[in-house]
């Protein structure tokens, strides 16, 4: 008699269990499973094909990586409770979640990843144009954080922090870097200094650093004037990383434009 397919797997398995657990411990090996995981998400509307991502397509260009490829500063980061989920999403890219074929929300932490992500988004999503920024603690890899600021500008994207909505850290150099920028009366915005590797702060570093330009450079590229690139770069740097300083809404328009 030939017996099922099925069955003969599973009495397979729970032969291979059985030996590993009688074997001597210094006998027994590591099995090391790898899941694929494949994921599917709805159609935007009047796009009339599902997108595909094309991960070399997704790449950030070499001179966006490379503008930043010597930055010292590794973190800017501040935590906080969950206030907002992100609803029902198409399709999710690290911290983003495509809502609809315009939207984007954003909640969670910038790593290394995030920049290709977002990049790998954008491929499959191009309609997109409205960032919205609910809950971002700020970054855990700055050199990441500033390649995605630029790559938010160059999308022309909006940034907009709802009501409820919490951005801190990291995640402000984010929303500052919306071509038009929104936020609702209630938004906070955390800001404090980043620190190094070796947990040296903005303050450590002589006045002539070049990391200090890296950021006024930024401040200057989205649309801040000098003056108010180095009070603003200031004003952060007057917290210590372990602390938070929190923002108003009303706090932020004194630097940049509110729509």
């Amino acid at each position: 008699m030939t017996l099922p397919a099925a069955l003969v797997r599973t009495l397979f398995v729970a032969l291979c269990a059985a030996v590993l657990a009688f074997a001597p411990a210094h006998a027994q090996q590591v099995v090391t499973i790898t899941t694929t995981v494949t994921w599917t998400y709805d159609e935007v509307e009047g796009d009339g094909d599902s997108a595909v991502i094309d991960e070399d397509a997704a790449l950030l260009d070499d001179e966006a990586l490379a503008e930043d490829a010597d930055f010292a500063p590794t973190r800017r980061y501040a935590t906080g409770a969950t206030l907002a989920t992100l609803g029902h999403a198409k399709a999710n890219f690290g911290p983003f979640a495509v809502i609809d074929a315009t939207t984007v929300r954003m909640a969670g932490d910038v790593t290394s990843a995030t920049p290709r992500q977002f990049a790998a988004m954008l491929a499959a999503f191009p309609g997109l144009k409205r960032l919205e920024m609910i809950d971002c603690p700020g970054s855990l890899d700055e050199e990441a954080n500033l390649i995605l600021a630029r790559a938010i500008r160059r999308a022309g994207m909006e940034t907009i922090v709802p009501a409820g909505g919490s951005i801190r850290s990291g995640a402000v150099e984010l929303w500052l870097a919306g071509t038009t920028r929104r936020a609702a009366p209630d938004a906070e915005f955390g800001v404090h200094s980043w620190a190094d590797e070796t947990g040296r702060e903005a303050s450590d570093y002589p006045a002539n650093d070049p990391v200090h330009a890296e950021y006024l450079r930024l401040y200057r590229e989205m649309g801040l004037n000098d003056a108010k690139a180095r009070e603003f770069y200031a004003l952060t740097n007057s917290t210590p990383f372990d602390e938070v300083r929190y923002l108003t809404r009303d706090d932020m328009a004194r630097f940049v434009a509110l729509n």
